[in-house]
């Protein structure tokens, strides 16, 4: 068997020239090399012990034996050659072969591709962010990426998370990941740079966190479960919002719920617009608690919250400014011992020069206060420390950057919360540990319900086939008895066979399901699929996943 020495070539896309040849009667020590796109490598060595991630080129018994692996994939696959057909097969034909088999025998993988407070500055999230509205668009392109079977997306102040099916993992995190790129503007390099990548249990664990308010500046902060609740509902009727996906989310919404009712959690400040409250008093001298004039411009869910911390915190009268007063009436009809007075956007900048704290929570994607704005607007008094404050809860943010830059002015976004979270930390510690046995026995849950989902297509598949043969052999039977057989007697045939089917089935169809909350009985019964798949050649799993492939393939 003889390869050229030092041949090597790189394959792109679905373009490949290069034919391997190879003759019988002898064969070098060279390699060959095919260096894939992302990770995958296959190389060509004559046969030595312990190959792996290499492609054995082996004489013996008459066939010529494959291996394929990558990186990320320490499985080698195996596909056997016939000598006779290898000089006439082209290298993208084998390559085909291999990479098909590969996807078969790899199961899809729930991954999760985002930044947060705790990895990225609040410049790239707010860069990254993705309206609610535009969260249906966003999944459909998502899945119609080569890898990505299903998505959803979580956008809030605090992160921005892309939540996906990918039948591969790394090639669904790099397309995903050059998505985030495209549609935001920000390089590769950076979202890189700043992302954090969770696969399968890691990523379902760290999703309930965020449920459970876990992960956030604010412990147990109430929001993001209303926000992941929002997930679902915008993801009902969306192609791609499949049944992994919906899945995770529900169960999320359900130990967010679990999680607050069992533990003390939620006590205390536990939301962003309570926390920008507390942050605003701590800059405040506490002598002017009482006097310092407020300012909430937007009226909207956070604005709302804003304004009854304001009032729990001893705050009687305040200026709201918002696009229309009819939410502003209704907060004032809400809190009638609070004097709340509206002003329409016009007004804002004339409210902002009366105003000691400004609070911002709107969904301008565009800064409401700039330099220039701000250094006209007269200074304030020494009782309040000298100095305006500008708290901003928005992302994108409302107050431009470079107000901070200015003198007798403060600037805090969201980032800056976590000072106020500093506080009673032994106490969110006990707390957060109750929480997480909660998570934990969930997640083992989930992990279990996903597993047996696995069945459903051999199950599909098993009546498919039993389906196929009674059929078959009721058209013999039939047409041995004759053209004459009445309705009633086709009628008792045909139920007679159903019954015979249906019995004979019973048995596997109940070794085939189980509720997922017994690992021993789940255990026995992926056991069982696979043995039945055996038996019965159903090759579900290879069948579905090629389908997968095939399906995707097709679109482009």
């Amino acid at each position: 068997m003889a390869v050229a020495s030092g041949f090597a070539t790189t394959i792109s896309g679905a373009k490949m020239e290069t034919l391997l040849s190879l003759n019988s009667s002898s064969y070098s020590t060279s390699s060959v090399f095919f260096v894939l796109p992302q990770d995958m490598r296959v190389s060509c060595k004559p046969p030595r012990n312990n190959y792996r991630r290499r492609v054995l080129l082996n004489n013996k018994g008459g066939g010529v034996r494959c291996e394929v692996s990558t990186a990320s994939n320490d499985v080698a696959l195996a596909a056997e050659i016939d000598p006779a057909r290898v000089s006439s097969m082209s290298a993208l034909e084998q390559l085909k072969t291999s990479a098909v088999d590969r996807y078969t025998k790899e199961r899809a993988s729930i991954v999760v591709i985002g930044l947060s407070i705790h990895t990225a500055p609040v410049e790239m999230r707010e860069k990254l962010a993705i309206p609610e509205a535009e969260w249906p668009r966003a999944i459909g392109e998502l899945c119609g990426l080569n890898h990505i079977e299903e998505a959803a997306v979580l956008s809030t102040c605090n992160r921005m998370e892309i939540y996906v099916v990918a039948l591969s993992q790394h090639r669904g995190v790099k397309e995903v990941t050059e998505w985030m790129s495209k549609t935001s503007g920000v390089p590769v390099s950076e979202i890189c740079e700043h992302r954090f990548l969770l696969y399968n249990n890691d990523a379902t664990q760290h999703l309930f966190e965020v449920s459970a308010g876990l992960d956030s500046l604010v412990l147990g902060e109430g929001q993001i479960l209303a926000q992941v609740k929002q997930v679902v509902k915008g993801g009902q009727g969306v192609v791609g919002f499949g049944r992994n996906i919906s899945g995770l989310f529900k169960h999320a919404i359900t130990v967010g719920k679990r999680v607050r009712t069992e533990t003390n959690i939620a006590a205390g400040a536990v939301s962003v617009s309570s926390a920008a409250v507390e942050l605003a008093l701590m800059k405040l001298p506490e002598s002017s608690h009482a006097s310092a004039r407020m300012l909430v411009i937007g009226a909207g869910k956070m604005g709302k919250l804003v304004i009854k911390h304001l009032v729990a915190k001893g705050c009687t009268k305040m200026v709201v400014v918002n696009r229309t007063g009819d939410r502003v009436a209704a907060i004032r009809e809400e809190l009638k011992d609070v004097e709340i007075i509206y002003k329409p956007f016009p007004d804002m900048l004339t409210c902002a020069a009366e105003a000691d704290v400004v609070f911002t929570s709107t969904s301008s994607e565009t800064p409401l206060f700039v330099r220039d704005d701000v250094k006209d607007l007269p200074p304030v008094g020494s009782e309040v420390g000298g100095s305006r404050l500008f708290v901003d809860i928005s992302v994108p943010r409302n107050v431009g950057s470079c107000v901070s830059d200015l003198e007798n002015v403060r600037v805090y976004n969201v980032d800056d919360l976590k000072e106020v979270v500093a506080a009673n930390k032994e106490d969110r510690l006990r707390k957060a540990m109750e929480a997480q046995a909660i998570i934990n026995e969930e997640s083992k849950q989930f992990e279990a319900w996903r597993d047996s989902l696995e069945t459903v297509p051999t199950i599909k598949k098993l009546r498919a086939y039993a389906e196929r043969i009674r059929l078959a052999e009721l058209e013999k039977c039939l047409s041995k008895m004759g053209d004459d057989i009445s309705k009633k007697t086709r009628r008792a045939v045909d139920d007679l066979s159903r019954g015979i089917v249906n019995k004979l089935l019973h048995g596997p169809m109940q070794h085939l399901r189980c509720d997922g909350s017994d690992s021993r009985t789940l255990s026995e019964t992926l056991e069982n699929m696979h043995a039945l798949n055996r038996m019965f050649s159903l090759e579900t799993e290879v069948a579905v996943l090629e389908q997968k492939i095939r399906a995707k393939q097709s679109q482009k």
